[in-house]
């Protein structure tokens, strides 16, 4: 069937295949062989239930969450596969469900429907069974894409009788993963007709533009190639917290002391597992319920799809991110332009709204919204200048788009490219709508009045040639060539007269790419008929050319595409998502590097680059690479280093010096710090050669000096490449963020994924770590939460390490008087209740709800996210000095209590010097000293603080009272055999004494090194925190710096889709055939 599947649990196998799985962790499993040992009393000095409680605990908190998430993965499954879907069946179309779809079931979808399984197109309402697609889901481009059925199955209509009885036979390649390939074969009345990719409607696909079409459910369908991953969490934190549990649970198995020595480390962590659990869902929790990241408009909240990495989120170094709707909302706007000479659309105009629908004669076409308001640009199509209409004509004629009007009056327009369909918007709100077309034909409406133009000829748009062109003959017989394209191309092409108005265009053109708009220029060449005719036969020669046909093409489109006439240009905005810029500025604060992974043509990239801040204007120099060979890109990226630091060319250089004595595989390559700001600019042609061999060295070396890195016309797979290339030599924690399912692959690459729910489809989303709506919520993410978690998790480590190092280090000095013999010093209740109840929630309240500063400190000072950039919060070195704290507050906590009653009596005379007193002594200063120093390393104190610290003591003494009490003494004498001990010790004032003499000592080094740390060991941070805590000035406002004109910084962009346009399409008459709803055109 067509049901998917992405749960692993069903009531019946959930407890077997989630104890199996858990199991499998090393760490359960030694502990369940453990538990068996301890079953035999001649190896084992501790009681069964000293492991058998913490290892429930345990397992059931991890059950419990992944129930949960399981329950989860089954609702989504639930809503894809109930969808309704249309079947035919039995001479007639009935609602069935997703799931629920076979093979050789034909289905019929209408407009706006998403095709529920991969389907081998047999019919549509378009012309020649054409069906317009859009593949956001899978690939991330929004443009349409275009499908047809095969003549044969096109006949077919929407005829239900002929298509109840269609018995052809398909035959094709076994499923795989690519969305462009397809080979197959269709036997039909006794006919073979080859199959591609064109014939084929994927799983994912939404029709457009297209009223009804009818599809046949082939094999790929038993095996469910869809789009559907199951997302396995990742954590560098919870795999190093395993790998010490199998560091210390190896030397466990030893019978002697030391075994008993390092299993109780081991049985320790245990405990402290199920409360790490907790923390890192509680931490995910607090981004889930964060209303700085709820986006109002979609009613979407922030997701943390993971809890694993709550704490890398502070550790983050480069950031690799989409451009198009990521930093930009994918929806271009018509900004600015330029008209003979002309700017319209300044600021400094007073803009005024323009005519409401209805209102004036030529408007009664216009679109319900369009933002582009100047007062001017209305008068001046109202008073009919010449050249304004002639612009606004040349937008409404020159382009591929379709026209759809379904209700008379409401135009819906399909473009391949959200830029052309912002200029034909524009032309059409200003009184040129371009209502239809046919393959011969173009209709316009020119002020109120329908204008036909005869269709020419289309000289299409390529990557090479960087225009497009259109030639119509008017109603009045004149022929006219109408171009827009690049400015760096147009300007080429125009006549000798338009020097003037071009310089001026020009200046215009610097101030638009300035502001980040993307450029094109307008122009036009009224032509003689005789030499149209004449071109008109080489044009004819050749599309009919068989070898050279390209070549040919772009020769003949030169003849005619010269002389050009400058009309003027437009300036489109693709606008940027709310505070990206501000967000990046901050990012740079950080010393968060920002790299750009876009699909897109340079020119837009780098606009777009400058706009957000990712490139700034000071910068002292931006170095592009352009080389088409292994040893040109080698010159540029050395060249542009040696810019940047030119000791790092030399041999004596360090980095060098390494790089010729070892092996780059286990090389980490270290930051440089270059001698200004600078960029860096690369095409995905030539990164196909930087990422190979010795090259992707010095790719790297160099792109990670630069500030900020654009790398353009990449393809999924070179985004995750780049990706991977620093995760392997830099060492450093990456973050990827992207909207398309283009960007999957980047997303999976980096340590950390983050989706955002766009215009590009859900992929993105469902294969992140998190998700949320808006770019400008990652500063949030990062500053906040990230540097929160890593720093709770830094203390978490350290108190978690300490208080186990003191527990378990007692034993060793007591090994010198117990004869070596294993024997614990603890209550065995003591031990299974102290890592789950006496110290849990001290700990759990600092993980949970711990910050050193607020939440607009944390934004405001971004340089407080450097150390967890370094780690400097928990690494090696703090680690020894959590050992040696423990080694010494252990020595303390044996040796006080010992002196404390060695010959010690009670006020009646009666010896208190035995061992359950002298536990219960040192295991009572213990609670007090792990009490206390979790209290001095708390900085957010809180109700919910003081509850769980003071409180958990408190909570120890109760439970202390009731397992020492005479009842459970008498009624279970073999398992509670303190009887009266702590009944009889509590009342001692020289213990009391001992006690805090003890938590004394202990706490001595640790408030000393935090006073002296500060002074004579600073941190790059400690000034900050001081002024915060102690200077209370007023967070200072991040404010955006404006842009500053260079003349020769222009950044041109052209307005066109990525790939080769309609123009075959439409000349070829397959989309005009006559259709059953089409109204007539009024005059």
């Amino acid at each position: 069937n067509n049901a998917i599947k992405t749960s692993k649990y069903t009531i019946l196998n959930f407890l077997p295949l989630n104890l199996f799985e858990q199991f499998q962790r090393l760490a359960n499993a030694y502990f369940l062989v453990l538990l068996i040992l301890q079953l035999i009393p001649q190896i084992s000095s501790l009681a069964w239930y000293t492991t058998v409680v913490p290892l429930v605990v345990v397992l059931s908190i991890t059950g419990v969450k992944d129930a949960i998430d399981d329950l989860k993965r089954h609702q989504s499954d639930n809503q894809v596969n109930n969808c309704s879907v249309l079947l035919l069946a039995d001479g007639r179309v009935k609602e069935d469900k997703w799931m629920n779809v076979q093979v050789g079931d034909i289905i019929k979808l209408k407009n706006d429907q998403a095709v529920p399984a991969d389907l081998l197109l047999l019919s549509s309402s378009e012309p020649y069974s054409l069906t317009y697609i859009e593949t956001a889901d899978l690939d991330g481009e929004t443009n349409l894409k275009v499908k047809q059925a095969i003549t044969s199955t096109s006949d077919l209509e929407d005829n239900l009788e002929l298509l109840s009885v269609f018995d052809g036979e398909v035959k094709c390649d076994p499923p795989n993963n690519k969305l462009d390939k397809f080979t197959g074969i269709l036997t039909y009345k006794r006919k073979s007709y080859p199959l591609d990719h064109d014939k084929l409607l994927l799983r994912g696909c939404i029709i457009r533009n297209t009223d009804w079409c009818f599809g046949l459910a082939y094999v790929y369908i038993c095996v469910c190639v869809c789009v559907c991953v199951y997302i396995i969490e990742r954590g560098v934190q919870l795999r190093q917290v395993n790998q010490v549990y199998l560091d210390l649970g190896g030397k466990a198995f030893h019978g002697d002391s030391q075994g008993q020595f390092f299993f109780n480390i081991y049985f320790l962590v245990v405990g402290g597992y199920s409360i790490f659990i907790l923390f890192l869902c509680g931490n995910s929790f607090y981004i889930n319920w964060d209303r700085n990241m709820f986006y109002q408009p979609k009613n979407t909240p922030a997701q943390a799809r993971t809890t694993t990495l709550n704490e890398e989120l502070g550790q983050v170094k480069y950031l690799f991110s989409d451009k198009t709707g990521t930093l930009t909302q994918n929806i271009m706007i018509f900004n600015k332009c330029s008209i003979n000479g002309k700017v319209y659309g300044t600021y400094e105009e007073l803009r005024e709204s323009l005519p409401e629908k209805g209102k004036d004669n030529f408007k009664k076409l216009a679109g319900p919204a369009f933002p582009f308001n100047d007062k001017t640009l209305v008068e001046a199509v109202k008073k009919g200048d010449y050249r304004v209409h002639l612009f606004f004509l040349s937008l409404s004629l020159c382009h591929t788009v379709m026209s759809q009007e379904k209700v008379e009056g409401e135009l819906v327009y399909q473009a391949q490219s959200p830029d052309e369909g912002a200029l034909v918007t524009a032309a059409r709100n200003l009184g040129f709508v371009f209502r239809s077309r046919t393959s011969e034909t173009i209709t316009v409406v020119e002020m109120g009045k329908t204008r036909v133009y005869q269709l020419l000829a289309i000289l299409d748009f390529n990557n090479v040639r960087k225009r497009m062109s259109v030639i119509v003959r008017t109603p009045e017989n004149r022929v006219i060539l109408f171009c827009k394209g690049a400015d760096t191309i147009i300007c080429e092409l125009l006549h000798r007269s338009c020097v003037a108005l071009n310089k001026v265009t020009m200046e215009h053109l610097d101030d638009f790419a300035s502001e980040g708009l993307r450029t094109l220029m307008v122009a036009y060449r009224e032509l003689d008929d005789k030499f149209f005719q004449t071109w008109r036969k080489k044009h004819n020669e050749a599309c009919l050319s068989v070898k050279d046909r390209e070549i040919k093409l772009s020769t003949v489109y030169e003849e005619i595409e010269k002389d050009l006439m400058l009309l003027g240009a437009t300036g489109i905005e693709d606008k940027l998502q709310d505070g990206v810029p501000e967000t990046i500025i901050t990012l740079n604060k950080a010393r968060i590097k920002i790299w750009v992974l876009t699909g897109d043509k340079q020119e837009t990239a780098v606009n777009i680059a400058y706009s957000c801040n990712v490139f700034e204007d000071e910068m002292d120099e931006v170095f592009v690479i352009e080389g088409k060979d292994s040893d040109t890109i080698l010159q540029e990226l050395r060249r542009a280093r040696g810019r940047m630091k030119p000791e790092s060319l030399l041999e004596s250089d360090p980095i060098n010096i390494y790089l010729k004595r070892k092996s780059k595989r286990s090389f980490t390559m270290p930051e440089e710090v270059p001698s200004g700001d600078y960029g860096l600019i690369i095409s995905g042609y030539s990164l196909a050669y930087a990422l190979e061999g010795n090259l992707e060295l010095e790719l790297l070396r160099t792109a990670s000096m630069c500030k900020g890195v654009i790398c353009c016309r990449m393809t999924p797979f070179q985004k995750a490449q780049v990706v991977e290339l620093v995760k392997r030599y830099k060492k450093v924690v990456t973050l990827a963020i992207g909207d398309g399912a283009n960007d999957v692959s980047m997303i999976k690459a980096a340590h950390i994924g983050v989706g955002i729910s766009g215009q590009e489809g859900m992929q993105a989303m469902l294969n992140s770590d998190f998700a949320f709506s808006q770019f400008r919520y990652l500063q949030r993410l990062l500053l906040v939460h990230g540097r929160w978690s890593y720093n709770r998790m830094c203390k978490f480590l350290s108190f978690f390490f300490y208080k186990n190092f003191v527990f378990t280090l007692v034993h060793f000095w007591y090994a010198f008087f117990n004869g070596f013999s294993a024997q614990a010093v603890y209550d065995t209740w003591f031990i299974t209740c102290y890592n789950l109840i006496y110290t849990s929630l001290p700990v759990l309240g600092l993980s949970l709800f711990d910050q050193d500063v607020n939440e607009t400190w944390s934004l405001h000072f971004p340089e407080l996210y450097i150390p967890g950039q370094h780690n400097l919060y928990f690494n090696k070195k703090e680690f020894v000095k959590c050992l040696l704290h423990g080694i010494y507050s252990s020595f303390v906590l044996f040796f006080v209590p010992m002196g404390t009653i060695y010959n010690s009596a009670r006020s009646d005379g009666k010896d208190i010097s035995d061992i359950q007193t002298f536990c219960l002594l040192v295991q009572t200063s213990l609670i007090w000293v792990v009490t206390v120093q979790i209290a001095l390393q708390t900085t957010y104190w809180t109700m919910i603080s003081h509850f769980v610290i003071w409180g958990s003591l408190g909570f120890y003494f109760c439970i202390l009272f009731f397992l020492y009490s005479d009842g459970l003494c008498l009624m279970f004498p073999t398992i509670f055999q303190f009887l009266g001990v702590a009944r009889n010790t509590m009342n001692q004032s020289q213990l009391w004494l001992g006690l805090i003499l003890s938590v004394i000592l202990c706490i001595i080094p640790a408030f000393g090194y935090q006073f002296l740390q500060p002074l004579i060991w600073p941190l790059s941070v400690d000034k900050v925190l001081d002024t915060i805590h102690y200077g209370k000035i007023p967070p200072p406002q991040v404010q955006v710096r404006t842009k500053v004109k260079h003349p020769g910084l222009r950044r041109s962009a052209y307005a066109f889709s990525h790939k080769q346009g309609f123009g075959a399409l439409i000349t070829s008459g397959k989309t005009t055939k006559a259709k059953k709803n089409s109204f007539p055109l009024k005059k």
